[in-house]
């Protein structure tokens, strides 16, 4: 049986920048903030999100969560 262990997570907001002027088609952004607590809730990250996207020029289209594991045998 493989056994997993999280090694890093990432929060990730995307943001929206407008529309292509040409395909009308959305443009998104994205930050990036590293070094996340692994064992931080999707609660937590919310809130951290949106008190961050308060400080951003564009609006908060998504918000992500990247997390980097290790899998092994237990």
């Amino acid at each position: 049986m493989g056994v997993e262990d999280k090694v890093n997570s990432s929060l990730r907001l995307v943001l929206y920048d407008g529309d292509d002027l040409v395909t009308g088609k959305p443009i998104y952004k994205a930050k990036t903030f590293n070094n996340v607590k692994t064992d931080a809730t999707a609660d937590q990250l919310y809130a951290i999100a949106n008190a961050l996207a308060a400080l951003q020029e564009r609006p908060l289209s998504n918000i992500e969560r990247r997390d980097t594991s290790n899998i092994h045998q237990a």
